[in-house]
Protein backbone atom coordinates (compact mmCIF):
# COMPACT_ATOMS: atom_id res chain seq x y z
CA UNK A 1 0.00 0.00 0.00
CA UNK A 2 1.23 3.48 -0.80
CA UNK A 3 2.37 5.17 2.42
CA UNK A 4 0.31 8.34 2.86
CA UNK A 5 0.43 9.03 6.61
CA UNK A 6 2.19 12.31 7.35
CA UNK A 7 3.83 12.48 10.81
CA UNK A 8 3.40 15.78 12.61
CA UNK A 9 6.55 15.69 14.73
CA UNK A 10 9.36 13.57 16.13
CA UNK A 11 9.34 12.34 19.68
CA UNK A 12 12.33 13.62 21.60
CA UNK A 13 13.52 10.11 22.48
CA UNK A 14 13.50 8.82 18.94
CA UNK A 15 16.67 7.30 17.47
CA UNK A 16 15.72 8.20 13.89
CA UNK A 17 14.41 11.78 13.58
CA UNK A 18 12.50 12.72 10.44
CA UNK A 19 14.13 15.72 8.72
CA UNK A 20 12.11 18.92 8.75
CA UNK A 21 9.79 17.86 11.55
CA UNK A 22 9.86 19.61 14.94
CA UNK A 23 10.57 17.75 18.17
CA UNK A 24 7.89 17.28 20.84
CA UNK A 25 8.60 16.23 24.41
CA UNK A 26 7.54 12.60 24.95
CA UNK A 27 8.75 12.30 28.56
CA UNK A 28 5.19 11.66 29.77
CA UNK A 29 5.11 8.37 27.82
CA UNK A 30 6.54 5.11 29.27
CA UNK A 31 8.74 4.50 26.21
CA UNK A 32 11.39 2.63 28.22
CA UNK A 33 8.87 0.26 29.79
CA UNK A 34 7.95 -1.67 26.65
CA UNK A 35 4.98 -2.02 24.31
CA UNK A 36 2.42 -3.14 26.90
CA UNK A 37 2.98 0.00 28.94
CA UNK A 38 2.56 2.20 25.85
CA UNK A 39 -0.67 0.45 24.88
CA UNK A 40 -1.98 0.81 28.43
CA UNK A 41 -1.70 4.61 28.25
CA UNK A 42 -4.70 4.81 25.95
CA UNK A 43 -6.43 1.45 25.90
CA UNK A 44 -9.73 1.52 27.77
CA UNK A 45 -8.90 4.79 29.51
CA UNK A 46 -11.85 6.82 28.36
CA UNK A 47 -13.92 8.19 25.51
CA UNK A 48 -11.84 8.71 22.37
CA UNK A 49 -8.71 6.99 23.70
CA UNK A 50 -7.17 3.80 22.40
CA UNK A 51 -3.92 1.89 22.17
CA UNK A 52 -2.41 -1.32 20.88
CA UNK A 53 0.88 -3.20 20.68
CA UNK A 54 2.11 -6.11 18.56
CA UNK A 55 5.26 -8.00 17.74
CA UNK A 56 6.69 -7.28 14.31
CA UNK A 57 7.38 -10.02 11.76
CA UNK A 58 10.69 -8.27 11.06
CA UNK A 59 11.82 -8.27 14.70
CA UNK A 60 11.05 -6.12 17.69
CA UNK A 61 7.69 -4.59 18.44
CA UNK A 62 5.38 -1.70 17.63
CA UNK A 63 2.78 0.19 19.64
CA UNK A 64 0.53 3.21 19.48
CA UNK A 65 -1.55 5.21 21.90
CA UNK A 66 -3.72 8.28 22.11
CA UNK A 67 -1.84 11.06 23.85
CA UNK A 68 -3.14 11.19 27.46
CA UNK A 69 -3.03 15.00 27.48
CA UNK A 70 -4.17 15.99 23.98
CA UNK A 71 -6.59 13.37 22.69
CA UNK A 72 -6.69 14.52 19.08
CA UNK A 73 -3.01 13.54 18.83
CA UNK A 74 -1.43 10.12 19.16
CA UNK A 75 1.99 8.44 19.28
CA UNK A 76 3.31 5.59 17.14
CA UNK A 77 6.42 3.73 18.28
CA UNK A 78 8.53 1.16 16.41
CA UNK A 79 11.34 -0.66 18.22
CA UNK A 80 13.93 -2.98 16.68
CA UNK A 81 16.58 -4.73 18.82
CA UNK A 82 19.39 -3.82 16.40
CA UNK A 83 18.22 -0.51 14.96
CA UNK A 84 16.68 1.24 17.91
CA UNK A 85 13.45 3.15 18.31
CA UNK A 86 11.35 5.51 16.21
CA UNK A 87 8.78 7.74 17.91
CA UNK A 88 6.33 9.80 15.83
CA UNK A 89 3.54 12.18 16.77
CA UNK A 90 0.47 11.87 14.50
CA UNK A 91 -3.15 12.84 14.31
CA UNK A 92 -4.82 10.26 16.54
CA UNK A 93 -6.93 8.88 13.68
CA UNK A 94 -3.72 8.02 11.77
CA UNK A 95 -1.98 5.96 14.45
CA UNK A 96 -3.69 2.66 13.57
CA UNK A 97 -2.75 3.06 9.89
CA UNK A 98 0.85 3.78 10.85
CA UNK A 99 0.77 0.68 13.03
CA UNK A 100 -0.38 -1.38 10.05
CA UNK A 101 2.42 -0.09 7.81
CA UNK A 102 4.98 -0.96 10.47
CA UNK A 103 3.82 -4.55 11.10
CA UNK A 104 6.08 -5.94 8.36
CA UNK A 105 9.53 -5.14 7.04
CA UNK A 106 9.58 -1.29 7.02
CA UNK A 107 11.39 0.36 9.92
CA UNK A 108 11.46 3.94 8.63
CA UNK A 109 9.59 5.97 6.01
CA UNK A 110 11.10 8.93 4.23
CA UNK A 111 10.62 10.99 1.04
CA UNK A 112 6.94 10.26 0.53
CA UNK A 113 6.98 6.55 1.29
CA UNK A 114 10.52 5.33 0.57
CA UNK A 115 11.22 2.84 3.32
CA UNK A 116 14.19 1.21 5.04
CA UNK A 117 14.33 -2.37 6.33
CA UNK A 118 17.53 -1.97 8.30
CA UNK A 119 19.77 -2.55 5.31
CA UNK A 120 18.24 -1.35 2.02
CA UNK A 121 15.89 1.39 0.86
CA UNK A 122 12.79 0.56 -1.17
CA UNK A 123 10.31 2.57 -3.18
CA UNK A 124 6.71 2.99 -1.96
CA UNK A 125 4.75 -0.23 -2.40
CA UNK A 126 2.33 0.11 -5.31
CA UNK A 127 2.53 -3.04 -7.46
CA UNK A 128 0.69 -6.02 -5.97
CA UNK A 129 2.47 -9.38 -5.93
CA UNK A 130 -0.14 -12.20 -5.85
CA UNK A 131 2.47 -14.79 -4.85
CA UNK A 132 3.58 -13.07 -1.65
CA UNK A 133 0.16 -11.41 -1.19
CA UNK A 134 1.96 -8.14 -0.55
CA UNK A 135 3.16 -5.15 -2.52
CA UNK A 136 6.39 -5.85 -4.39
CA UNK A 137 9.55 -4.75 -2.58
CA UNK A 138 11.37 -2.69 -5.22
CA UNK A 139 14.79 -1.41 -4.20
CA UNK A 140 15.76 2.17 -4.77
CA UNK A 141 18.91 2.40 -6.88
CA UNK A 142 22.23 3.94 -5.78
CA UNK A 143 20.84 4.97 -2.41
CA UNK A 144 22.91 6.24 0.51
CA UNK A 145 21.66 6.24 4.10
CA UNK A 146 22.16 9.59 5.84
CA UNK A 147 22.88 9.36 9.57
CA UNK A 148 22.68 12.00 12.26
CA UNK A 149 26.44 12.43 12.51
CA UNK A 150 26.53 13.24 8.78
CA UNK A 151 24.46 16.36 9.46
CA UNK A 152 25.95 17.53 12.76
CA UNK A 153 28.83 19.76 11.69
CA UNK A 154 29.26 21.94 14.78
CA UNK A 155 27.96 25.09 13.11
CA UNK A 156 24.39 24.84 14.38
CA UNK A 157 22.90 26.90 17.21
CA UNK A 158 20.85 24.63 19.48
CA UNK A 159 19.97 27.58 21.73
CA UNK A 160 17.76 28.80 18.87
CA UNK A 161 15.84 25.51 18.75
CA UNK A 162 12.76 24.62 20.72
CA UNK A 163 11.24 21.41 22.08
CA UNK A 164 7.45 21.63 21.92
CA UNK A 165 5.03 20.50 24.59
CA UNK A 166 2.21 18.30 23.34
CA UNK A 167 -0.43 20.35 25.19
CA UNK A 168 0.43 23.48 23.20
CA UNK A 169 1.68 21.89 19.98
CA UNK A 170 0.00 23.22 16.82
CA UNK A 171 -0.05 20.58 14.02
CA UNK A 172 -0.64 23.33 11.45
CA UNK A 173 2.46 25.27 12.42
CA UNK A 174 5.14 25.63 9.78
CA UNK A 175 8.14 23.29 9.87
CA UNK A 176 11.23 24.81 11.48
CA UNK A 177 13.47 26.64 9.04
CA UNK A 178 16.64 26.01 11.02
CA UNK A 179 16.26 22.27 11.40
CA UNK A 180 20.01 21.73 11.93
CA UNK A 181 19.63 23.70 15.17
CA UNK A 182 16.78 21.43 16.25
CA UNK A 183 18.72 18.28 15.30
CA UNK A 184 21.67 19.46 17.38
CA UNK A 185 19.38 20.05 20.37
CA UNK A 186 17.94 16.56 19.85
CA UNK A 187 21.49 15.11 19.81
CA UNK A 188 22.22 16.72 23.18
CA UNK A 189 19.12 15.09 24.69
CA UNK A 190 19.98 11.82 22.92
CA UNK A 191 23.39 11.62 24.61
CA UNK A 192 21.71 11.82 28.02
CA UNK A 193 19.69 8.63 27.44
CA UNK A 194 20.73 5.32 28.94
CA UNK A 195 22.76 3.37 26.37
CA UNK A 196 21.96 5.68 23.43
CA UNK A 197 22.27 4.44 19.86
CA UNK A 198 25.48 5.88 18.35
CA UNK A 199 24.85 8.89 16.13
CA UNK A 200 26.47 7.12 13.17
CA UNK A 201 23.62 4.58 13.40
CA UNK A 202 20.76 7.05 13.90
CA UNK A 203 19.16 7.18 10.44
CA UNK A 204 17.83 10.57 9.44
CA UNK A 205 17.32 10.47 5.68
CA UNK A 206 18.27 8.86 2.37
CA UNK A 207 20.07 10.29 -0.63
CA UNK A 208 19.58 8.97 -4.14
CA UNK A 209 20.05 10.29 -7.68
CA UNK A 210 16.39 9.57 -8.40
CA UNK A 211 15.43 12.00 -5.61
CA UNK A 212 17.58 14.85 -6.92
CA UNK A 213 15.55 18.01 -7.44
CA UNK A 214 16.35 18.30 -11.13
CA UNK A 215 15.08 14.74 -11.74
CA UNK A 216 11.72 15.00 -10.01
CA UNK A 217 8.51 15.13 -12.04
CA UNK A 218 5.70 17.60 -11.57
CA UNK A 219 1.98 17.07 -12.25
CA UNK A 220 2.25 17.67 -16.04
CA UNK A 221 5.12 15.19 -16.47
CA UNK A 222 3.56 12.55 -14.25
CA UNK A 223 0.19 12.92 -16.00
CA UNK A 224 1.84 12.53 -19.39
CA UNK A 225 3.62 9.40 -18.18
CA UNK A 226 0.25 7.97 -17.15
CA UNK A 227 -1.46 8.95 -20.41
CA UNK A 228 -3.90 11.33 -18.72
CA UNK A 229 -4.31 15.10 -18.59
CA UNK A 230 -2.92 17.28 -15.82
CA UNK A 231 -6.44 18.25 -14.76
CA UNK A 232 -7.39 14.58 -14.45
CA UNK A 233 -4.39 13.90 -12.21
CA UNK A 234 -5.16 16.94 -10.06
CA UNK A 235 -8.72 15.67 -9.75
CA UNK A 236 -7.44 12.27 -8.61
CA UNK A 237 -5.28 13.95 -5.99
CA UNK A 238 -8.00 16.28 -4.67
CA UNK A 239 -10.53 13.43 -4.43
CA UNK A 240 -8.08 10.82 -3.11
CA UNK A 241 -8.71 8.51 -6.09
CA UNK A 242 -6.62 6.05 -8.11
CA UNK A 243 -3.99 5.58 -5.38
CA UNK A 244 -1.81 8.49 -6.48
CA UNK A 245 1.39 8.11 -4.40
CA UNK A 246 2.48 10.72 -1.93
CA UNK A 247 4.92 13.14 -3.57
CA UNK A 248 8.61 12.83 -2.76
CA UNK A 249 8.89 16.57 -2.27
CA UNK A 250 6.84 19.77 -2.39
CA UNK A 251 8.74 22.61 -4.03
CA UNK A 252 7.15 26.04 -4.15
CA UNK A 253 3.84 24.48 -3.14
CA UNK A 254 3.94 22.04 -6.06
CA UNK A 255 4.05 18.25 -5.67
CA UNK A 256 7.07 16.46 -7.15
CA UNK A 257 7.56 12.71 -7.70
CA UNK A 258 10.60 10.62 -8.52
CA UNK A 259 10.43 9.02 -11.95
CA UNK A 260 10.63 5.43 -10.58
CA UNK A 261 7.70 6.09 -8.24
CA UNK A 262 5.70 7.61 -11.11
CA UNK A 263 6.54 4.62 -13.33
CA UNK A 264 5.46 2.23 -10.58
CA UNK A 265 2.16 4.10 -10.35
CA UNK A 266 1.64 3.78 -14.10
CA UNK A 267 2.42 0.05 -13.93
CA UNK A 268 0.06 -0.41 -10.98
CA UNK A 269 -2.69 1.30 -13.00
CA UNK A 270 -1.94 -0.96 -15.96
CA UNK A 271 -2.31 -4.03 -13.71
CA UNK A 272 -5.43 -2.82 -11.94
CA UNK A 273 -8.89 -4.22 -12.64
CA UNK A 274 -9.77 -1.02 -14.48
CA UNK A 275 -6.59 -1.17 -16.56
CA UNK A 276 -7.12 -4.81 -17.43
CA UNK A 277 -10.75 -4.22 -18.41
CA UNK A 278 -9.75 -1.26 -20.57
CA UNK A 279 -7.09 -3.32 -22.35
CA UNK A 280 -9.33 -6.36 -22.86
CA UNK A 281 -12.26 -4.27 -24.07
CA UNK A 282 -10.30 -2.17 -26.53
CA UNK A 283 -12.67 -0.86 -29.21
CA UNK A 284 -15.87 -1.58 -27.31
CA UNK A 285 -17.75 1.56 -26.33
CA UNK A 286 -19.30 -0.11 -23.27
CA UNK A 287 -15.96 -1.59 -22.11
CA UNK A 288 -17.32 -5.13 -22.23
CA UNK A 289 -14.85 -8.00 -22.09
CA UNK A 290 -14.33 -9.72 -25.48
CA UNK A 291 -16.51 -12.70 -24.64
CA UNK A 292 -19.29 -10.51 -23.28
CA UNK A 293 -19.11 -8.26 -26.36
CA UNK A 294 -19.43 -11.28 -28.66
CA UNK A 295 -22.38 -12.50 -26.61
CA UNK A 296 -24.05 -9.10 -26.84
CA UNK A 297 -23.55 -8.95 -30.62
CA UNK A 298 -24.95 -12.45 -31.08
CA UNK A 299 -28.10 -11.76 -29.06
CA UNK A 300 -28.48 -8.30 -30.61
CA UNK A 301 -28.71 -9.88 -34.05
CA UNK A 302 -30.97 -12.65 -32.76
CA UNK A 303 -33.34 -10.21 -31.03
CA UNK A 304 -33.41 -7.86 -34.03
CA UNK A 305 -34.30 -10.74 -36.31
CA UNK A 306 -37.01 -11.87 -33.92
CA UNK A 307 -38.51 -8.40 -33.37
CA UNK A 308 -38.22 -6.89 -36.86
CA UNK A 309 -37.93 -9.59 -39.48
CA UNK A 310 -40.91 -11.68 -38.37
CA UNK A 311 -44.13 -10.07 -39.64
CA UNK A 312 -46.27 -11.59 -36.89
CA UNK A 313 -44.06 -9.94 -34.24
CA UNK A 314 -43.32 -6.72 -36.11
CA UNK A 315 -46.98 -5.85 -36.41
CA UNK A 316 -47.18 -5.60 -32.63
CA UNK A 317 -45.34 -2.28 -32.79
CA UNK A 318 -48.56 -0.82 -34.19
CA UNK A 319 -49.92 1.35 -31.41
CA UNK A 320 -53.18 -0.58 -30.93
CA UNK A 321 -51.23 -3.79 -30.29
CA UNK A 322 -48.99 -2.27 -27.60
CA UNK A 323 -50.72 -3.66 -24.55
CA UNK A 324 -49.36 -5.40 -21.48
CA UNK A 325 -50.16 -9.02 -22.51
CA UNK A 326 -48.55 -8.52 -25.92
CA UNK A 327 -45.40 -6.95 -24.46
CA UNK A 328 -45.23 -9.68 -21.78
CA UNK A 329 -45.38 -12.36 -24.48
CA UNK A 330 -42.52 -10.73 -26.38
CA UNK A 331 -40.48 -10.42 -23.18
CA UNK A 332 -41.09 -14.09 -22.36
CA UNK A 333 -39.96 -15.17 -25.82
CA UNK A 334 -36.77 -13.12 -25.55
CA UNK A 335 -36.06 -14.55 -22.11
CA UNK A 336 -36.59 -18.05 -23.48
CA UNK A 337 -34.09 -17.29 -26.23
CA UNK A 338 -31.45 -16.48 -23.59
CA UNK A 339 -32.26 -19.44 -21.35
CA UNK A 340 -32.21 -21.90 -24.23
CA UNK A 341 -28.84 -20.50 -25.37
CA UNK A 342 -26.98 -21.32 -22.14
CA UNK A 343 -24.79 -23.87 -23.88
CA UNK A 344 -23.58 -21.14 -26.20
CA UNK A 345 -22.82 -18.94 -23.18
CA UNK A 346 -21.29 -21.49 -20.79
CA UNK A 347 -18.72 -23.94 -22.24
CA UNK A 348 -20.07 -27.10 -20.61
CA UNK A 349 -17.48 -29.25 -22.38
CA UNK A 350 -14.82 -27.38 -20.38
CA UNK A 351 -16.81 -26.84 -17.18
CA UNK A 352 -17.63 -30.53 -16.70
CA UNK A 353 -13.99 -31.77 -16.73
CA UNK A 354 -12.99 -28.86 -14.48
CA UNK A 355 -15.57 -29.88 -11.87
CA UNK A 356 -14.50 -33.52 -12.21
CA UNK A 357 -10.85 -32.72 -11.50
CA UNK A 358 -11.77 -30.44 -8.59
CA UNK A 359 -14.04 -33.05 -6.97
CA UNK A 360 -11.41 -35.78 -7.24
CA UNK A 361 -8.79 -33.46 -5.73
CA UNK A 362 -11.07 -32.66 -2.76
CA UNK A 363 -11.78 -36.37 -2.34
CA UNK A 364 -8.04 -37.13 -2.32
CA UNK A 365 -7.53 -34.48 0.35
CA UNK A 366 -10.34 -35.99 2.43
CA UNK A 367 -8.70 -39.42 2.12
CA UNK A 368 -5.35 -38.08 3.34
CA UNK A 369 -7.04 -36.52 6.36
CA UNK A 370 -8.90 -39.76 7.09
CA UNK A 371 -5.67 -41.76 6.86
CA UNK A 372 -3.90 -39.45 9.28
CA UNK A 373 -6.71 -40.00 11.75
CA UNK A 374 -6.30 -43.75 11.34
CA UNK A 375 -10.01 -44.31 10.84
CA UNK A 376 -12.05 -46.08 8.19
CA UNK A 377 -13.44 -43.87 5.44
CA UNK A 378 -17.07 -42.94 5.93
CA UNK A 379 -19.30 -41.17 3.44
CA UNK A 380 -19.44 -38.03 5.55
CA UNK A 381 -15.61 -37.88 5.55
CA UNK A 382 -15.68 -36.88 1.87
CA UNK A 383 -15.97 -33.11 1.89
CA UNK A 384 -16.19 -30.65 -0.97
CA UNK A 385 -15.16 -27.03 -0.47
CA UNK A 386 -18.10 -24.64 -0.28
CA UNK A 387 -17.34 -22.91 -3.62
CA UNK A 388 -17.07 -26.29 -5.37
CA UNK A 389 -20.30 -27.53 -3.78
CA UNK A 390 -22.07 -24.39 -5.05
CA UNK A 391 -20.60 -24.87 -8.53
CA UNK A 392 -21.69 -28.52 -8.59
CA UNK A 393 -25.25 -27.64 -7.57
CA UNK A 394 -25.35 -24.86 -10.18
CA UNK A 395 -24.13 -27.30 -12.85
CA UNK A 396 -26.83 -29.82 -11.91
CA UNK A 397 -29.57 -27.19 -11.97
CA UNK A 398 -28.57 -25.66 -15.30
CA UNK A 399 -27.14 -28.62 -17.25
CA UNK A 400 -28.58 -31.78 -15.67
CA UNK A 401 -27.76 -34.09 -18.58
CA UNK A 402 -24.13 -32.95 -18.75
CA UNK A 403 -23.88 -33.13 -14.95
CA UNK A 404 -25.19 -36.71 -15.06
CA UNK A 405 -22.47 -37.67 -17.54
CA UNK A 406 -19.59 -36.06 -15.65
CA UNK A 407 -20.74 -37.32 -12.25
CA UNK A 408 -20.69 -40.79 -13.79
CA UNK A 409 -17.04 -40.18 -14.74
CA UNK A 410 -16.34 -38.97 -11.19
CA UNK A 411 -17.83 -42.15 -9.77
CA UNK A 412 -15.70 -44.32 -12.06
CA UNK A 413 -12.43 -42.48 -11.40
CA UNK A 414 -13.05 -42.24 -7.67
CA UNK A 415 -13.51 -46.02 -7.60
CA UNK A 416 -10.53 -46.85 -9.84
CA UNK A 417 -8.03 -44.27 -8.61
CA UNK A 418 -9.00 -43.67 -4.98
CA UNK A 419 -10.82 -46.86 -4.03
CA UNK A 420 -14.02 -45.00 -3.12
CA UNK A 421 -17.19 -47.01 -3.82
CA UNK A 422 -19.63 -45.41 -6.25
CA UNK A 423 -22.42 -45.37 -3.66
CA UNK A 424 -20.20 -43.42 -1.23
CA UNK A 425 -19.32 -40.92 -3.97
CA UNK A 426 -22.96 -40.34 -4.88
CA UNK A 427 -23.96 -39.78 -1.26
CA UNK A 428 -21.07 -37.35 -0.70
CA UNK A 429 -21.97 -35.33 -3.79
CA UNK A 430 -25.66 -35.25 -2.90
CA UNK A 431 -24.90 -34.12 0.65
CA UNK A 432 -22.50 -31.39 -0.51
CA UNK A 433 -24.86 -30.11 -3.23
CA UNK A 434 -27.74 -29.74 -0.77
CA UNK A 435 -25.85 -28.68 2.36
CA UNK A 436 -23.20 -26.30 1.02
CA UNK A 437 -24.67 -25.85 -2.45
CA UNK A 438 -28.08 -24.54 -3.46
CA UNK A 439 -29.79 -27.69 -4.67
CA UNK A 440 -33.15 -28.36 -3.04
CA UNK A 441 -33.85 -31.70 -1.38
CA UNK A 442 -36.57 -32.70 -3.83
CA UNK A 443 -34.47 -31.80 -6.87
CA UNK A 444 -31.53 -33.70 -5.36
CA UNK A 445 -33.65 -36.78 -4.82
CA UNK A 446 -34.92 -36.69 -8.39
CA UNK A 447 -31.46 -36.17 -9.85
CA UNK A 448 -29.31 -38.53 -7.78
CA UNK A 449 -31.89 -41.33 -7.84
CA UNK A 450 -31.11 -41.56 -11.56
CA UNK A 451 -27.39 -41.94 -10.87
CA UNK A 452 -27.18 -43.95 -7.65
CA UNK A 453 -25.93 -47.50 -8.46
CA UNK A 454 -28.03 -48.88 -5.59
CA UNK A 455 -31.21 -47.94 -7.45
CA UNK A 456 -30.33 -50.31 -10.28
CA UNK A 457 -30.72 -53.20 -7.86
CA UNK A 458 -34.29 -52.24 -6.89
Amino acid sequence: MVYKIRPLANGLRTDHPVPGLPFVDDAHLPLDDGPDAIEAVGRGKGEGMWGRCDNSRAGGWLAFTTDPITHHLGWAVRYHPDHGRTVLLLHDQDTASMHTYWIGAPLLFRAGGYWWDGQDWYRPGQIWDPVTEDYAHLKSRATTTVHADDLLDGRAHPQNAHVHKVATFDPAAAAPQNWADHLTLWAQHHHRQDDPLPLDRCVVDLASPELAGDRLLGVPEMAALGGITSSTLRGYISRGENDVPQPQATIGGRAQWSRPVAEDWVEARRRSAEGLLEAMSAGDRHQLAPGAAQLRDRFSESFFSFLWKRPDIRKRWVLRHRNEPAIREVADQLAFEVASSLRRIIPTDALGPTIRHAVLEDFATSLRVSERRGGELKGFDLILSVPLAKMLSWFIQHFPTSAQWYIGEIMGEADNQLGIPAQVTVEALRRSATTNGELGQQAATEFFSRIDPDKTQD
